[in-house]
């Protein structure tokens, strides 16, 4: 697993967390260095399937209503702006309802539910 640095991430830059080919990005609100926690409000996860060497994006969830996360700073990476900029592109152009909230609420959970049972393994 890579190391990053408590010191690495400064508020309102995009980070990202990788699981089973899926990518939640989230935009960094602080740094709690002392305890090595990072605040992130999510933006969206993107559900990706992997053809060969291709990896596609199948299904973007806006999470934009959902709730901060308080996790550990080491699972972050910095987001390339070159991915990350084009996925929100997407949601700026997307009509999302109240139904999609109530969605993009589960889905987050699923994805953190699965990301944990995966850790404790």
């Amino acid at each position: 697993m890579r190391q990053t640095s408590v010191s690495q991430f400064v508020p309102r830059q995009i980070v990202s967390l990788e699981h089973q080919n899926n990518y939640l990005y989230c935009e960094v609100i602080q740094v709690v260095a002392e305890r090595k926690l990072c605040w992130v409000r999510p933006l969206v996860l993107a559900l990706a399937s992997v053809e060969s060497d291709f990896t596609e994006i199948r299904e973007l969830v806006d999470l934009r209503m959902t709730s901060d996360l308080f996790w550990p700073v080491e699972l972050f990476r910095p987001a390339i702006d070159t991915e990350v900029i084009p996925l929100l592109m997407q949601l700026e152009a997307g009509n999302f309802t109240s139904h999609d909230e109530k969605k993009a609420r589960q889905q987050l959970h699923h994805f953190i539910d699965r990301f944990w049972q995966a850790r404790s393994v």
